[in-house]
This record gives structure tokens, sequence and C-alpha cells, in this order.
């Protein structure tokens, strides 16, 4: 944590050293107003009285300027600090591979990108205030009643020793309370970001009742986890309230004593219950400041477990050189287990494609289909066997040279805000205009873009304000901008209707670099073309061929082809497709 506020050694040096002269101040009061009690009224100094009054008020206004100088140079390395772990977190979530980010989980990290974070500053700004200042007090008091009267001085070390082991076992029982607590507000953040981000599947099957029972299961456990929390944090100031007021009626019965007895004025004893008051007072800040710091350090130990996490896939600073006759994709003998997963998705994959040739993908739903695309791009590493890419294995390619050469359209269409031009050059971040609208073309696009205004046409989250169809197209643009030597299309045309589905692999077939093309779909007619079809069921290749061998010998293909087009027609249908 000292490391993200290294840039903030002065603000981390004044706003103690501010609140520590703010303290020492203070301290003097109960002495200022001893002595108007003593010499000006005892002894009827109207000239006393208002020059220790000026004097009060000195100390009031230099203690003011000293607090608000406190307050900023601690909000400056507050805030700060927050900046710098933020970016440093997106850095390390933005570097962390597709398995690790699937085991720490998205809510979990927008929950430590925002929550945690804020906690985190709060606890520091409080820290730099308080975390001196208050024990500082405290001690001062004590020290300072010591000066006056041994005896009523030795009520204030009883006190200070009794809430010391008081505060001690409420914070040690408190902060894997409060670790809980975060821990149950990420469940309550995944389930809202579930219902937001499926909202029309909810209300298409009519589940809003039960969505709406699940989060509110969520929500009671996490009101559950904040009230045990809370109760025994709330113990801190009613201990604090019942020690002090024991201590002064122990002060008081004990000052009268040694006033009857003359060894101390009454300015003397009020000075001394001043003391007492301000140790009251800095043990109840003490007392918020250790809730707060107790929050602060849970929601870092959070924080410091994702920065301590090392990415699972290690990447080469230099790429092995590509052979000239090699395959563009291979893959041997390919195995892939997910995480924690009970069975391979993939199991034995072997195939080879030649560069500029079309690949088709066809299987069931959780075939594989798509945790073989992300195989290609070193999405996942495969637990077996090796993927192979121009004739080098991927895990010896540099990250950026692998990445550089493939154009990948997701399963799910994914824009962003901004205009169609910035998403479009995500693929390439200097493609003129002139590239744009050749590979809108291409992605049977330019309808989109005449519809939202051309290429400064705004573009909402998401793409809310387009359909599946238009978002699909821009998605393919956007691969096709950086005219990459792979292209993989994983079921990118679910949305487009069969005419411009056919106008698309039309386009991209005759595209003028010839792009290795892997079509992945569920749909027979996107594939039917292709130079080598792969037929995948329950993670393994049943079927590989051409579409008219595997007619012939692959009975799942051709179950899946005829449940499309028909028995009857199968053949003429096909014929018209391939064509």
């Amino acid at each position: 944590m000292l490391k993200y506020l290294k840039k903030y050694r002065m603000e981390c040096v004044c706003a103690p050293l501010f609140k520590m002269l703010e303290a020492v101040l203070e301290l003097f009061v109960p002495l200022a107003v001893a002595s108007i009690i003593d010499r000006g009224i005892g002894q009827g100094s109207a000239e006393h009285v208002w020059r220790m009054t000026g004097l009060l008020g000195l100390l009031a206004a230099v203690g003011l300027a000293a607090a608000v100088t406190a307050q900023y140079f601690a909000a400056r390395a507050a805030t700060g600090f927050a900046a710098d772990v933020r970016h440093t977190l997106f850095e390390k979530l933005e570097a962390l591979a597709h398995p690790d980010v699937d085991r720490l989980g998205v809510s979990a990290m927008i929950t430590r990108m925002t929550s945690d974070v804020n906690q985190a500053q709060t606890g520091v700004n409080m820290a730099l205030r308080l975390l001196l200042r208050s024990p500082f007090v405290v001690m001062g008091a004590m020290v300072m009643a010591f000066t006056i009267d041994v005896r009523c001085a030795l009520i204030f070390a009883l006190v200070i020793a009794v809430l010391g082991v008081a505060v001690g076992v409420i914070m040690a029982a408190n902060i894997p309370m409060m670790q809980g607590v975060q821990r149950q507000l990420e469940a309550v953040l995944g389930a809202t970001r579930e219902s937001l981000s499926g909202a029309r599947v909810i209300r298409a099957f009519r589940r809003e009742d039960a969505e709406y029972q699940a989060f509110r299961a969520k929500n009671r456990e996490l009101t559950a986890r904040q009230r045990r929390a809370g109760r025994v944090s709330a113990l801190l100031n009613p201990v604090t309230y019942v020690v002090i007021n024991a201590a002064v009626v122990l002060l008081v019965r004990q000052g009268a004593i040694r006033v009857d007895s003359g060894a101390l004025t009454t300015g003397q004893v009020v000075a001394l219950y001043n003391y007492m008051s301000q140790i009251l007072v800095e043990l109840i800040k003490f007392a918020s400041l250790t809730i707060t710091i107790n929050k602060a350090w849970a929601s870092w130990k959070r924080i410091a477990d994702v920065l301590a996490t090392e990415p699972s896939m290690a990447w080469p600073d230099r790429s092995a050189a590509p052979a000239a006759d090699a395959p563009a994709v291979a893959f041997e003998h390919v195995t892939l287990t997910y995480p924690n997963a009970a069975s391979p998705a993939l199991e034995d994959i072997d195939f080879a494609v030649g560069r500029g040739q079309t690949v088709g993908v066809i299987g069931g739903t959780g075939s594989g289909k798509s945790s073989l695309a992300r195989l290609i791009p070193r999405f996942y590493d495969a637990t077996g066997g090796v993927v192979r890419v121009d004739g080098v294995d991927v895990r010896d390619y540099a990250k950026a040279a692998l990445r550089g050469k493939i154009g990948v359209v997701p399963q799910r269409a994914q824009l962003f805000k901004g205009t169609v031009r910035d998403n479009l050059r995500w693929g390439r971040p200097d493609a003129d205009d002139d590239a744009l609208l050749v590979a809108a073309e291409a992605a049977q696009a330019l309808d989109v873009l005449a519809a939202k205004g051309g290429l400064d046409g705004e573009l909402e989250q998401n793409g809310g304000n387009l359909s599946g169809g238009q978002k699909q197209r821009l998605t393919v643009a956007r691969a096709l901008v950086r005219r990459p030597e792979i292209l993989i299309l994983d079921d990118s045309a679910s949305a487009l209707d069969m005419a411009t589905d056919a106008r698309l692999r039309r386009a991209i077939a005759h595209l003028d670099y010839r792009p290795t093309v892997f079509i992945i779909s569920q749909r027979a007619a996107s594939i039917m073309a292709a130079d080598l079809i792969l037929v995948l069921d329950d993670g393994r290749i049943v079927g590989k061929g051409r579409h008219t061998e595997l007619m012939e010998s692959c009975p799942i293909y051709r179950e899946i082809y005829d449940s499309q087009f028909g028995g009857a027609n199968a053949a003429a249908v096909g014929e018209g497709v391939g064509a």
C-alpha cells in the first residue's frame, strides 16, 4: 500500500504534521481555561480574563487554519493514491488471461475497481488526518494531567489501557466480517449485472418475479452480514462512553477530595475534566476511524490479491520465425479442459488448414465450436497437444505478433459507445475512411452506416441503438479493417437473414488478400462451400471433409443438414446454396 503513496510523500508528511500542530494547540486550551478560573475569576482580574480569552481565540484561529491545511494535503494524497491504484488495477485486469478473468469473475473485478478502491481511499484520508492525531491527543492529555496531579492522572492511564484492549478485540472480530460484507456485495453486483444484461430474456420467459426473489435473497444476506458487522463495530461508541464517563465520575470525586484538602485548585480540576473530555472526543473519533480502517483494510486485502495475481499465460518477447511452406493453422491432437471442469471441452482435435482456405465448423450446442476458435488466438492454452499458426506453436509467438495476424468476430457482438469510425478503427487505429468503407462494404454494412449518419454516426453503449444484425455486420467490418491473415467468424451471422449471410460469405471469399477463414456456425448453409468442414460432437471431431463427402460418411452432419433443409429436397437445396 505504501508503494502507491510514494508519489505523495510531501502530502503524507504535511497532513499529519498540521494535524499534530492543531492537537498541540488544543492541549493548551484547558490550561488557559484553568488560568481564567484561578487567576482571572478567582482573583477578580478582568484584564487576565480578557488576555486569556484572546489567547483562546488565537489558538482557535491557528488551529482551524492547521486543520484545513491538513485536510487539503490528506485529500490530495488519498485521491492521488486511489487514482494510481485504479490505473494499476485496470492494467492488471487487462493483462490477465481469459482463464484468470473466469476465475476471478467480472462482478468481483468491478467491485474491486469501484467499492474497494473507494473504501481504501477513505481509509487513507482518515488515517492521515486522525491516525496520529487522536493517539497524540490522548497521550498528550494524559501527560498534561500528570503535570497537574499524579493521583488523578492515574485514572487517565487506567482508562487508556482499558479502551486499548476493547478497541483491539473489536477490530480483530470486525475485519473478517467486513471482508464477508464485500464478498456478498460482489454476489449482489453479479446478480444485478446478469439481470440487466439479460433483461430481454427475463421478460421473454416472464421470470421477473423469480429474478426479483433471487435478488432479494442475496440482498437480505448482504443486509444480514452488514448488520452483524455493524453490531460489532457499533460497540465501540457505547464502550467508549461508558468507560470515559465512569472515569469522569471517578475524576470529579477524586478532584473534589483533592480540592478540599488544598492539593488542587478549582481551575486545575476543570482542566483535568477538560482533558478527560478531550480524550472522550478523540476516542470517539478513533472508534469511527477504527471502523473505517477495518473496512479499508479488508478492501485493500482484496485489491492486493488481484494485484498479486500473475497472468497464467506467459508470452515470449520475440516470436519464432514462421515456416514458409507450413499450414496456416494446424491442430495436433489438441485437448482443452477448462479449470474445474469435469470433462474436456475438446479432445484429440487434429487437422490442418492451408493459407487462403475456408474452414467450416459445425455441431450441436456445447459441442466445442467456440472453444476451438479460442485456441487459435491463444485466449486459452491447450491442456494437451499443440496449436500451430504458420508452423509455429502459438505459445512461441509474442502477443502482438500473434493477435496481429488474426481477426476475431465473437459470438456475441460487442460495440462501444462512440462513433462508428471509432468502433471500426479498433481493428486498425491508422485506417483512413476509404479503408473503413471498403471493410463496411464487404461486411454488408453500408446500409447501417447510411441509417446512422455515416462514419460519424453515434453508437450507444454496447450498440444499444442497433439491431442484432446491424451489430453483427459492424463487428465483421471491424475485423476486416485490419486485413487479418486469419479471420474467425464465431457464429457471427446468426442474426442475419440467409440472403445477407450468403452475400457476406461471397464478399469474404473474394477479398484481395485471401485470408484463411474459419466459419463457426449452426447453419449448414453457411459452411457447405467450405474447403474443409469439421463436425464436432461432445468435443470430438466426428466428421472431416467436404460437404458431399460428409453427407455420405457422417450421420451427424447429415442429420443437421436434413433438419434444416428437409430430407426430400436436401440435394436440390444443397446444390443451390453451395453454388
